[in-house]
């Protein structure tokens, strides 16, 4: 990201009562980790509850929280921003090939 968006970044977490300094990274690092576990540690978040919550925080607050600092931010700087969620957001919605497909080699 250009220094102009970073520096925007950190205009918003100073001045928003809702944000900290280096929320809208840490929101980025978690959301970036959540889409990349492996699909059995998913699984088990869905049938369970993540129990990474408590430590880390919860993947979707985090993504609720990129959602309102693209909501604040300029065109400019929200654009490049969304470019950086939107590929972590492409992983996520990847969809998975049916467990009983036939191998490819049938």
């Amino acid at each position: 990201m250009s220094a102009g968006a970073l520096a925007e970044i950190a205009r918003l977490e100073r001045t928003r009562n809702y944000l900290q300094p280096g929320d809208v990274g840490a929101a980025l690092w978690r959301w970036r980790e959540y889409v990349h576990r492996p699909e059995r540690l998913l699984w088990r978040d869905y049938e369970f509850g993540d129990g990474h919550c408590d430590c880390c925080g919860s993947p979707w607050r985090a993504r609720h929280l990129l959602d309102a600092a693209l909501r604040a931010m300029s065109p400019r700087g929200a654009r490049e921003l969304r470019a950086v969620v939107g590929r972590f957001d492409a992983v996520w919605n990847t969809p998975t090939p049916p467990y009983l497909a036939p191998a490819p080699w049938v």
